[in-house]
């Protein structure tokens, strides 16, 4: 299928004079009504109709069945009210609303009464939906043209199953249905489940491992493959070529109960019998034994009255037969001999009858008391596992219990040592930073020199003969003048090194540090 899209125009010429006056002519004057019609006729002819392709938003239906709504990009980047007239929107197989991405067909148009541009939708399709329906089609071609849903290969369900199987989701809706049904019509019936997700990228995997266990174990008469209804995107699963080959190569017949009456899916057609819904496929797999019972009686009451019918009607006869008979006692005795004969027939007949039937309820009866037993075993042995699986359980939460206190244990003792190995490295550091206090060097005889501005003094360079300075000791300080310089003989290993050298910059000093620097006492600055 091929659409024109909405996305790439043709772009129509029109006449200068249609946009602009002619050099000298004076403008046309349009009425309101005379230029949104242009607008309009010129939309109309130059795009035609076409598909767009967005999200719906604010969708509404009013009362007349007409449907108005806003079709937007997913990003938001442009919008488009529309409009779908109700004949168009009775066509829908779907109910749309707001976030569903679509295809529209139709054309553009202009709302004359606003002057709003709209786009008025002829057709509306779930966008991927015309694809999918398209490989739904080339897939059942290619499947049937094989054979599979041939009707000859397809096989009789038995009259009285003993066990069946389901296939579908345990949080589904399908298997409460089927449960209920089974236990209402036939509750001597065993139902075994094989959980499988319906739904999905890996639902037509998990379909196929179930039909297989299934087939593997032998254990049901029939098997059911069930989901409720969903859309077609939600009921692909059914329609993968996988589980389409899986129903038809199981051993055991196959129901297949997905989605309503109208939803059709390639596993429908590949099962030996299609249901219309989940409870359907329950009601033609179960018998009603109730009503086979009610079946049973009613038979031997027919059988009864037609006995007794008939040996009316043949005393009738006798007596009919005895009127006319000359010599009536011979003709009686030989009639009463046949006729008790007769009857002796017809009671043995219907006491075999009664006995049939009595032993297969008798039958039926012990059956159903062996599968209640044997369910009642079943359960008792699960109770057991569940009851050692919680033993267990229990013990292994005892034994992370202890696991936990031991590393609680571990944990506070590293912490422990870890806080006396940070104290014992922090008493180092505050002895290191003791031996570097600057008062304790003035105490060892050292003393710190200034000029009289305030400035240290720390090359003989800075002294002039004369000078006055003060010197800083450690317990006070005291005001003297220089009586001249004298330099040492060997200048100091630090200024031998770095003699003819350029002195080294001294690096920018960050604003936090040179905040703490104000913040602390200068313990070398000159007292008062």
């Amino acid at each position: 299928m091929q659409h024109r899209s909405c996305g790439v125009l043709a772009r129509r010429e029109l006449p200068l004079s249609a946009v602009a006056p002619v050099s000298g002519a004076r403008a046309p004057i349009w009425s309101v009504a005379q230029l949104v019609g242009a607008v309009s006729e010129l939309i109309a002819s130059g795009i035609g109709a076409c598909v767009v392709r967005g999200e719906l938003a604010a969708f509404s239906r009013a009362p007349s069945g007409h449907c108005y709504f806003t079709l937007k990009d997913a990003d938001g980047g442009a919008s488009l009210r529309c409009a779908m007239f109700r004949r168009a929107a009775g066509l829908l197989d779907f109910q749309p609303g707001d976030g569903q991405v679509v295809d529209l067909r139709g054309r553009l148009a202009i709302y004359e009464p606003r002057g709003e541009l709209q786009f008025v939708a002829e057709s509306m399709q779930r966008s991927g939906a015309g694809a999918l329906y398209e490989q739904f089609l080339r897939a059942k071609a290619r499947l049937a043209a094989e054979g599979l849903f041939d009707d000859d290969r397809k096989r009789a369900l038995p009259a009285f199953p003993r066990r069946i199987g389901v296939v579908t989701s345990l949080a589904g809706a399908a298997l409460h249905d089927i449960a209920t049904t089974l236990q209402r019509r036939s509750p001597h019936v065993e139902l075994l489940i094989y959980p499988s997700p319906v739904q999905g990228a890996d639902a037509p995997a998990a379909l196929c491992a179930a039909i297989a266990s299934a087939a593997r174990r032998a254990e049901v008469d029939v098997l059911i493959v069930a989901r409720g209804g969903g859309s077609l995107e939600d009921l692909w699963a059914f329609n993968d070529e996988r589980v389409v080959r899986a129903i038809a190569g199981a051993p055991m017949p196959v129901i297949c109960g997905v989605g309503h009456e109208t939803d059709v899916t390639l596993a429908d057609l590949a099962a030996d019998l299609r249901a219309a819904t989940p409870t359907a496929a329950a009601e033609l797999a179960g018998p009603a034994t109730r009503a086979e019972l009610a079946g049973l009686d009613g038979l031997a009451d027919t059988m009864r009255r037609r006995v007794t019918h008939r040996l009316d009607v043949e005393a009738q006869r006798l007596d009919r037969a005895g009127l006319r008979l000359s010599r009536p006692a011979d003709a009686l005795l030989a009639r009463r001999h046949a006729l008790e004969l007769l009857e002796n027939r017809a009671v043995g007949a219907v006491a075999r009858a009664l006995q049939r039937q009595q032993s297969g309820l008798d039958a039926l009866e012990a059956r159903f008391g062996r599968a209640a037993l044997q369910r009642a075993e079943r359960a008792g042995a699960m109770l057991d596992t569940l009851d050692a699986r919680l033993t267990r359980a229990t013990l292994r939460r005892s034994e992370r219990a202890a696991a936990l206190d031991a590393l609680g244990g571990r944990f506070v003792r590293a912490a422990l040592q870890r806080s006396e190995r940070a104290r014992a490295t922090l008493d180092a550091l505050a002895g290191r930073l003791d031996a570097l206090d600057p008062a304790r060097v003035l105490a060892r005889g050292y003393a710190r020199l200034t000029d009289e501005a305030g400035a240290a003094i720390t090359s003989v360079a800075q002294v002039r003969p004369g000078q006055a300075f003060r010197a800083v000791l450690g317990d006070g300080a005291f005001d003297a003048r220089a009586a001249g310089a004298e330099p040492a003989a060997t200048p100091p290993r630090s200024a031998a090194r770095t003699a003819g050298a350029e002195p080294a910059a001294t690096p920018p000093r960050s604003a936090a540090r040179t905040a703490r620097d104000a913040a602390t006492p200068d313990l070398f600055g000159a007292s008062d």
